[in-house]
């Protein structure tokens, strides 16, 4: 019976082990960089969890903010929404710090990406 108990408590091991389970903390700010195009400067926005911040002609919120496991290649993923002024909503997806490419925001006036998560 001993055995049996062990062999099973292995598999389980084994099995949680090869599914590489992700740990993602959730914090209450993202640090989010917004650069004006057409005047060629950046802004920093610290922009807590669920509120709304203003910037020119947009406004943001972002939805959550997440880290990724320290003890692994860190990285930090925030779902933000940001509509322009006229109720023109120019993204709503996911950034992920390490990789900006992936959901870029698409605008001829604004580009944005996330810094970190804290």
């Amino acid at each position: 019976m001993m055995k049996i108990s062990r062999f099973f408590l292995i598999l389980l091991c084994g099995a949680v082990l090869a599914t590489g389970a992700n740990a993602y903390t959730n914090r209450n700010t993202a640090t989010i960089q917004i650069l004006d195009k057409a005047a060629g400067k950046t802004q920093t926005l610290t922009i807590p969890v669920g509120q709304e911040i203003v910037f020119e002609k947009l406004t943001i919120v972002a939805r959550a903010c997440k880290q990724s496991d320290p003890f692994k290649a860190e990285n930090f993923y925030a779902f933000v929404e940001i509509v322009e002024s006229g109720n023109n909503k120019i993204y709503a997806n996911w950034f992920d710090r390490n990789n900006p490419g992936k959901n870029p925001v698409q605008n001829p006036d604004y580009d944005a990406w996330l810094v970190k998560c804290e």
